[in-house]
């Protein structure tokens, strides 16, 4: 086997196991709160991109206006989101979170990534210190590519 598949190979079944706990995760903690994981998405969206509109949800998750709106009136309902005018249109509204749904979110990924903690307690010292060395090197290097392919 080359290099470059052995590489391959590692990186590639590290991302179907992290895939997994990670999606697991997040699927836990919503259902855990009593939504989809479609709903919770649209809190992480909110959380990471900022406000939005009605039918950048329907575009953003492929569904359509109607189903749109009923997910997010959940959301309204719980006080996870606002809907807000639009101050560029006033006849649409914008959603966003609100310092409820913020918490959630950020419990929902202090949740997720407890199964880290674990992870790193099975490593020995110098383990950690070798994963945390290849890890910084593939972040920079998918910022380089990102870099180059996004435009700015």
């Amino acid at each position: 086997m080359t290099k470059s598949s052995q590489f391959n190979q590692s990186v590639r079944a590290w991302m179907d196991v992290f895939m997994h706990r990670s999606m697991s995760g997040w699927k836990q903690f919503a259902k855990s709160c009593g939504l989809s994981m479609t709903q919770f998405s649209i809190l992480i969206q909110l959380h990471h991109r900022g406000a939005f509109s009605m039918s950048e949800v329907s575009e953003r998750f492929e569904i359509t206006p109607a189903a749109a709106s009923q997910l997010v009136d959940k959301l309204v309902q719980n006080g996870f989101v606002l809907r807000e005018e639009d101050p560029k249109d006033r006849r649409a509204k914008l959603l966003n979170l609100t310092d409820k749904g913020r918490d959630l979110v950020q419990r929902g990924t202090q949740e997720r990534y407890r199964w880290v903690d674990a992870l790193g307690e099975k490593l020995s010292a110098e383990e950690r210190a070798k994963v945390s060395e290849a890890l910084n090197i593939m972040t920079e290097a998918v910022k380089e590519l990102e870099a180059v392919q996004s435009p700015a």
